[in-house]
């Protein structure tokens, strides 16, 4: 299944974000879902155009996402508790999955995602296999599942299929983590490089984290990775348990033990990165190796504030998850990492409004092997998204602020406009190929509730 481009055509953009700032009056010319030509300074729209009024930003990339969490969204908030106990209710609801489910599930979150201004979004795909630990008939029917519910939404994936192979250091899969495992590095990799590649849909590896894969097996995945010029993920120093243990195990911390072993480097992506040493900060950005940052579900699972600044100061390049999607919203995750850094520093103004849509368009979609997108310029993606600048929440500043307006005033229900590769998804507020979202999303998740 492929998302679909359209017929050549003409969108004359009311304001327009052009990456340094706001223009008024911009048409743009698309052929093949691509972006043939930009011209400012077009006063009203041509004949025929598409009439976008508002403020039109590149696609938004969500670079890590777990769609099955979307069911827990306002389940897990009764009482207190940790990550740890948050994770058993997350296991629980894993072990009901079917790929039917899956399918069902995923294209309601992804078609949620389009409502949002989402245009791509990087899963981080390890629920492999039947309970138990079974393969399906298909070994990879789980992760067709999700690629093709991506293309029922509207959106590009990059399947980021991910190694989890153990439950610590050193202690095989728990009952429930049976399904994630394949026993071994060298299965995963013959299991997924049976995916294949689509024009919505690129195939990438993660690394579930440092308790998940042994030491002796990090290069195999990070090969398979570096082989294919693929993005490779990995979950990084997200809880304070797990450095310990890396410590006491290996004498080291998470992220030298992945640089020991090869894996960071321009096409990692670090995820969460929050508990980290001086040395780790300076390995990451002097590596090249890019942080995605999760405001929403960080704060939701009381994990803590990762030194973002720092890292981005080092090199690293920042990009935006919703990963438990107890929010889809890039938008409430730009501003929650400058809110976040406020209170930590109790100082203003750590990222201007350019630097966060950046990391929530541009840097996004390269952390996910998108580079050709997240920019409104000839010869990229024709994937954009399109803010109202008269509701309750955006009216009232400037146009020439849209960038502030964005970050710092808007929400995803701003969003009245997603196109992608040229084509409407998201036409005046409503999705077009899922016709009732919020139908489609209590029905799959009530299914999977049983």
């Amino acid at each position: 299944m492929q998302v679909t481009t359209a017929a050549p055509r003409t969108y004359w953009l009311e304001h327009a974000w052009l990456g340094t700032q706001v223009e008024p009056g911009v048409a743009l010319e698309v052929a093949d879902g691509r972006i043939t030509a930009v011209r400012t300074g077009v006063p009203a729209p041509p004949p025929g155009a598409e009439v976008l009024r508002g403020l039109t930003l590149p696609g938004l990339a969500n670079a890590h996402s777990h769609a099955f969490h979307r069911a827990l969204r306002g389940t897990v908030q009764v009482g207190s508790g940790t990550f740890w106990t948050w994770r058993e209710v997350m296991y629980a609801t894993a072990a009901r999955l079917t790929p039917d489910r899956y399918h069902a599930l995923a294209r309601a979150v992804y078609a949620e995602m389009a409502l949002a201004g989402i245009t791509a979004v990087g899963e981080f795909h390890y629920v492999h296999h039947a309970p138990g630990g079974t393969p399906y008939a298909d070994p990879n029917a789980m992760g067709e599942a999700l690629i093709a519910a991506a293309a029922e939404a509207g959106i590009r994936i990059t399947l980021l299929d991910t190694a989890y192979l153990s439950s610590g250091f050193g202690q095989p899969p728990t009952t429930h983590q049976l399904r994630f495992s394949d026993g071994d590095a060298e299965a995963w990799a013959a299991r997924s490089s049976l995916l294949k590649e689509r024009d919505h849909a690129r195939i990438g590896a993660a690394i579930h984290s440092v308790r998940a894969v042994p030491a002796d097996q990090l290069a195999t995945v990070a090969q398979w990775a570096e082989e294919r010029r693929a993005p490779l993920h990995v979950h990084l120093s997200e809880q304070t348990a797990e450095n310990e243990a890396c410590r006491e195990i290996h004498g080291c911390t998470p992220a030298q033990l992945l640089a020991l072993h090869g894996v960071l480097g321009p096409r990692t992506t670090g995820v969460h990165n929050t508990h980290l040493t001086a040395e780790d900060i300076s390995l990451i950005g002097g590596s090249g190796t890019g942080t995605c940052m999760c405001p929403t579900t960080e704060r939701d699972l009381a994990d803590g504030i990762g030194p973002a600044v720092a890292l981005q100061n080092e090199g690293s390049p920042l990009s935006l998850g919703s990963d438990s999607h107890a929010v889809i919203d890039l938008l409430e995750e730009a501003r929650a990492m400058e809110l976040n850094e406020r209170l930590r520093t109790r100082t203003r103004g750590h990222w201007t409004a350019a630097a966060l849509l950046r990391a929530a368009s541009e840097d996004g979609h390269s952390a996910l092997g998108w580079d050709e997108a997240g920019t409104l310029e000839a010869g990229a993606l024709a994937d954009f998204t399109t803010l109202a600048l008269d509701s309750v929440r955006t009216a009232g500043p400037l146009p020439r602020l849209g960038a502030e307006t964005a970050v710092f005033a808007a929400s995803a229900a701003d969003v009245s406009h997603t196109v992608v590769a040229g084509r409407h998804v998201v036409r005046d507020g409503a999705h077009r190929l899922v016709p009732d979202v919020p139908r489609a999303l209590a029905d799959a998740v009530e299914d999977l509730r049983g």
